[in-house]
C-alpha cells in the first residue's frame, strides 16, 4: 500500500485528543521510523501503543533542541526521521521549524503528513468568518507586553486565533476586549474529545463566563475581525474634499476622496466644483 521511506524528515501530525484521528499514513511513518523526535516521551509511547508498535524516541523541545539537532540532522542521511509534537501540526507554536530549516540546508527530503490541528479545528466550530485568518499563538503572560501584542494586532482586518491555558483564560480575554473592542468570539476546549466545545459571545461575556471558574486543559480562542466602518457621510466626504482641495486640483481631490471613502467620483467631483466656487 505504501511505497518504501526513503531517508530524511517526516513531519507527522498527531491527534489532538482522539487518537482515532491517526492518519494511516502517519501510522505506517511512525511505525517504520528510524527514531521518532518527541516532546515528551511518555505522550508519544501512548499513541505508539494505540497503533501496537515501538520505536526508538528522543527529547526534542524547546530546552534542548539546539544541542539535540545536529544528531537529528546527520541521522537524516540514512535513516527516517519522524518529528511529533505531544498534539495537533508540529511547528505549531514548537521550536520545529529550526529542524526543519537546517534539513533543507543539509539536502536531506523534508516531507509533511498532514492532521490534526488545534487552531484550525477550532476555526472550524466558531462560527466566525474563515477567508482570511491570522495565527497569533500564546500572547505574552505580563499584563504590558501582552497589552502591547493585542495593539499591534487591533487592525488586522482577520479573524484572530489564540492558545490559552486555562488559568489565564479570563485575563486574556478582558485584555483583548479591552485592546481589540468587544468584538465576537469563540472560546474552543477539549476538541474532538468527549466534552468537546465552543462557547460563542462577545470578549467580555466569556471574560465573566471564566472569570471564577476557569477550564482545566489548553483552549483556542478564536476572535471575530473589526466590524467595518459605518460608511462616509456628507460631512465626512466634504472636510476630507475642502482638505484635498488645498493640495490637489477638483478632478485629482475628488478621486482621492472616493478612494479614500468609497464614494461616488463624479458626485464628489460635483462637490469640489461647487466648494471651489464657494471660497
Amino acid at each position: 500500500m505504501y511505497a518504501e521511506l526513503l531517508p530524511g524528515l517526516y513531519i507527522v501530525a498527531t491527534p489532538i485528543g482522539n487518537l482515532g484521528d491517526l492518519s494511516p499514513r502517519a501510522a505506517h511513518i511512525l511505525s517504520h521510523a528510524d527514531v521518532v523526535a518527541v516532546e515528551d516521551s511518555r505522550v508519544t509511547a501512548n499513541l505508539l501503543r494505540h497503533i501496537g508498535v515501538k520505536r526508538p524516541m528522543t527529547p526534542y523541545h524547546d530546552h534542548n533542541a539546539d544541542g539535540v539537532r545536529p544528531g537529528l540532522i546527520a541521522r537524516m542521511g540514512n535513516e527516517v526521521v519522524a518529528l511529533v509534537s505531544d498534539a495537533g501540526t508540529p511547528l505549531i507554536s514548537d521550536p520545529g521549524y529550526k529542524l526543519v530549516r537546517d534539513a533543507r540546508a543539509a539536502g536531506h527530503l523534508v516531507v509533511t503528513v498532514p492532521g490534526p490541528c488545534a487552531a484550525v479545528a477550532a476555526l472550524t466550530l466558531a462560527g466566525l468568518p474563515t477567508d482570511r485568518f491570522l495565527f497569533i499563538g500564546f500572547l505574552p503572560s505580563k499584563a504590558h507586553a501582552r497589552s502591547e501584542a493585542i495593539s499591534e494586532i487591533a487592525a488586522i482586518r482577520a479573524t484572530l486565533i489564540l492558545y490559552e491555558s486555562g488559568p489565564r483564560l479570563s485575563a486574556c480575554l478582558t485584555a483583548l476586549a479591552e485592546g481589540l473592542g468587544d468584538r465576537e468570539a469563540g472560546v474552543a476546549r477539549e476538541i474532538t474529545k468527549r466534552f468537546e466545545e465552543c462557547v460563542t459571545g462577545r470578549l467580555s461575556e466569556l471574560a465573566a463566563r471564566y472569570a471564577d471558574a476557569p477550564p482545566k486543559g489548553e483552549i483556542v480562542i478564536i476572535v471575530a475581525p473589526p466590524e467595518a466602518p459605518p460608511p462616509a457621510g456628507a460631512e465626512d466626504a466634504d472636510a476630507a474634499l475642502a482638505e484635498a482641495l488645498t493640495r490637489l486640483p477638483p478632478a485629482k481631490a475628488a478621486g482621492e476622496v472616493a478612494k479614500r471613502l468609497k464614494l461616488d467620483r463624479r458626485e464628489l467631483y460635483a462637490r469640489a466644483m461647487a466648494m471651489k466656487g464657494e471660497r
